[in-house]
């Protein structure tokens, strides 16, 4: 839920502070280029720390930067590059967390014999339930308390998470012994993580996931980042609406990450998720019709529903290929060459905003859906996505 409040909360209180969509796709980038970053360089401190342990470090170290940022705002003052820093910051933070959380998956599915799918499903379930309830709790707290005061919150609910996790998460001992196993030293952190990214090399399936992640991430991230909250305030000039956008589409994603929690096992991997990435990307062209707020949620609803296959389909495929002992250091460094071109991509959307306007951005965000919708259904390697493995 954090992250959720901070997802609406912080691109507001910068449209507010500095009325710049370049300036907030610039704090959206700096977040996600932290979070790059911090998911390779710290997949070997995950498996080395323990999963829960992790998670919690996290979660507490992202409460202090996140409190900061209203701290320094309401007494000595907040700079932009002040607040440039303190995002790159929690978004440092944060990635090596839930990169810890994810590893958690497949020992706790088997703890409760779960189908894996099912598994994935019910944690990117949560992470749905919290982007539906999230958003228009953020909008009703902004238009209330005003977007500083919200991250007072924001700040607060990192800590319960901490506390959630200690309390009621078993412990999970990750098996990183293959030095010792494979007559290396102990203790050698690069060639540690220099395992989790051969890995990802030389498996062509997860190769190509993740590159095709690159391209989904580069369009849907800087969307709910920049565009949204710009075309919100545009179109219909409250926060409150900002909220309800967001929240149609996580209830479409809710909706759809349980109905492939139910069913998943029984669906073909790949048409699953070539179809996803086509359907995810046809309701922006609704959107260019700035039509009414009630339309415009029931595209977004549409986008959610599209996205709720792919995230457990995705984790189950790489928990299913990816030897236990190496899972913190192959999903940190495998989530943030997905994620690499998403800093990229919330700059561009910010100036093709101020460039092209509204409409064409999303018209070219759409078309370019389109295009890796066609690449995945063309490439080779996905055709492992239906064969049995191992």
């Amino acid at each position: 839920m954090g992250n959720v409040l901070a997802f609406v909360a912080i691109p507001w209180f910068v449209l507010q502070t500095t009325g710049s969509a370049a300036k907030t796709g610039l704090i959206g980038g700096a977040f996600l280029l932290a979070a790059v970053v911090a998911g390779v360089v710290g997949g070997p401190v995950v498996d080395r720390l323990g999963f829960k342990r992790a998670s919690i470090v996290a979660d507490l170290a992202g409460a202090v930067t996140v409190a900061l940022i209203p701290l320094l705002y309401q007494t000595i003052g907040l700079a932009f590059w002040q607040l440039l820093m303190l995002v790159f910051l929690g978004g440092f933070l944060d990635a090596p967390g839930h990169t810890a959380r994810q590893s958690l998956v497949p020992d706790l599915a088997g703890k409760a014999r779960m189908r894996i799918e099912r598994a994935n499903a019910a944690f990117w379930g949560i992470q749905h339930a919290s982007f539906l309830l999230g958003p228009p709790l953020a909008g009703v707290l902004i238009a209330v308390f005003t977007p500083s005061n919200v991250l007072w919150i924001d700040a607060a609910t990192f800590v319960i998470s901490a506390a959630l996790v200690s309390a009621l998460v078993p412990s999970v001992v990750p098996r990183v012994g293959t030095a010792a196993a494979e007559g290396r030293p102990p203790g050698r952190y690069l060639a540690e993580l220099a395992e989790g990214i051969t890995f990802i090399r030389r498996d062509r399936l997860v190769f190509w996931m993740f590159g095709i992640g690159v391209i989904a991430n580069f369009l849907i991230l800087p969307l709910f980042a920049v565009v949204l909250p710009v075309y919100a305030k545009q179109t219909y000039g409250s926060a409150v609406n900002l909220g309800l956008m967001l929240g149609g589409f996580g209830s479409g994603a809710l909706a759809g990450t349980v109905s492939y929690g139910t069913m998943g096992h029984l669906l073909p991997r790949r048409a699953t998720l070539v179809s996803a990435i086509v359907v995810m990307g046809l309701p922006f062209w609704v959107l260019v019709a700035t039509p009414s707020l009630v339309v415009t949620m029931g595209a977004l609803f549409v986008t959610g529903f599209a996205l709720g296959p792919p995230n457990p389909l995705t984790y189950s495929v790489l928990q299913e290929r990816t030897p236990p002992q190496m899972l913190g250091r192959v999903l940190g460094a495998g989530v943030s060459l997905s994620m690499v071109a998403v800093p990229i991509g919330m700059v561009l959307c910010g100036y093709a905003l101020e460039i092209v306007g509204l409409r064409l951005t999303l018209a070219g965000i759409s078309a370019c859906y389109l295009a890796v919708g066609l690449v995945s259904f063309l490439a080779p390697a996905l055709r492992e996505l239906d064969k049995p493995h191992g």
